[in-house]
């Protein structure tokens, strides 16, 4: 078995296991987009700490395990264009869908979430599309 699909499976794991933790802790969908979004939006004034040390855990845990794993290899666009208008896409796919793959991907399809399993499908059938027109057609990633 390939290295890559090894790590996207350990990576998968960790993912679940998380979300599984932060439901059994408080009960709640382990949905980045939201928990950022209730930050941004300050709908959540009362839960500002929780989301807030997720956000940290986020950006602070690959910064922690580089030194283990300093070989990292991304293949990602050094075009800043691409890259800053694939996270906007990103962040409104996610406010129009209500959510994002961690919430419904993840945590809706465990939970055979009708609304998490066709908001999956439709994830990798734009990603698809993406890399066939981005990539292929385009040659611009």
């Amino acid at each position: 078995m390939e290295a890559d699909w090894i790590w996207g499976l350990a990576g998968g794991l960790l993912i679940g296991f998380a979300g599984a933790i932060y439901l059994w802790g408080n009960g709640r969908i382990m949905g980045a987009s939201g928990i950022l979004g209730g930050l941004v939006d300050g709908s959540a004034s009362n839960e500002w700490l929780e989301r807030g040390l997720f956000i940290v855990g986020v950006v602070l845990m690959p910064a922690l395990l580089y030194p283990l794993f300093n070989e990292v290899n991304t293949h990602i666009s050094p075009n800043y264009a691409v890259l800053i208008g694939g996270g906007l896409l990103v962040g409104i796919g996610t406010r129009v869908a209500n959510g994002c793959t961690s919430g419904h991907g993840v945590c809706g399809i465990s939970r055979l979430s009708l609304r998490g399993i066709a908001a999956t499908v439709f994830y990798l059938l734009a990603g698809g599309v993406s890399v066939l027109v981005f990539r292929h057609l385009l040659g611009v990633i």
